[in-house]
């Protein structure tokens, strides 16, 4: 029963795919009343039928389809920020609308939904579980995604401000920092025999993970097994960030 969300409202901001669908599959197999919301849709429509829920439209580069989106959910148990968007490339070579963009998608939409469901949590006074999806790039320096990593490291530092302001009122806050996971946005990386080689003397776990090995943390995180947890950056990564392999045999 620690992990049951039956009776809670959640919305997942960037459901369409990925890490963000896996989670919402798995709120709404936990029993939650699932909205999922991003900026297409017609795509959301199919999601939403199928996990018995709701679907609305989100463009965190929109103020006013922020205001909407947070406005047209309701009362939100449960918020979980999955939306963002990656450019791989030097520092020195990033445009300045390229970094507006990022800056916009991965931190400052959210911090403005975050905001707003936020602060309908206070008021009505049942507590809530903000969850943010965070990144190895909120803990480790990883070379050509700074841009990236300055959304991801503020992310981190939010939660830990949110956590110690919104704990009086019952609402935990915690981000979730992926590893290696495969999705779309960067399949075609890990097709490298380069890459996985490289893995494999990386980590713990030598292969690179899949959304559904996220999913079941954000369900925990969201639900009262929880309660006590808060103001955490807790890595699904395989061990990439604890651990590394070495060639030497006793």
């Amino acid at each position: 029963m620690l992990n049951t969300l039956k009776g809670k409202t959640v919305l997942v901001a960037g459901a369409s795919r990925g890490i963000g669908l896996a989670i919402a599959r798995a709120m709404a197999e936990a029993g939650a009343h699932t909205i999922v919301a991003a900026r297409s849709l017609a795509n959301l429509q199919a999601i939403a039928t199928e996990l018995n829920g709701a679907a609305l439209e989100l463009d965190v580069t929109s103020a006013d389809s922020i205001h909407a989106c947070a406005e047209q959910a309701g009362a939100v148990d449960i918020l979980v920020n999955v939306a963002g968007i990656n450019i791989r490339k030097p520092f020195e070579r990033y445009t300045e609308q390229e970094y507006a963009d990022i800056m916009q998608t991965n931190l400052h939409g959210i911090a403005h939904l975050t905001q707003l469901v936020g602060a309908r949590m206070i008021e009505r006074g049942a507590g809530g579980k903000i969850i943010s999806i965070g990144s190895l790039a909120s803990i480790r320096g990883l070379s050509y995604m700074a841009v990236y990593a300055m959304t991801k490291g503020a992310v981190m530092q939010l939660t830990r401000a949110l956590a110690a302001e919104w704990g009086r009122y019952n609402i935990q806050v915690n981000c979730i920092a992926p590893g290696f996971i495969i999705t779309d946005l960067n399949r075609a990386m890990w097709q490298s025999p380069e890459m996985l080689k490289w893995l494999q003397g990386s980590q713990a776990n030598p292969s690179p993970g899949t959304p559904e090995d996220v999913a079941p943390l954000a369900v925990f995180l969201a639900g009262p097994g929880s309660a006590y947890i808060t103001g955490q950056i807790i890595a699904v990564d395989g061990g990439y960030s604890t651990t590394a392999n070495w060639p030497f045999h006793p």
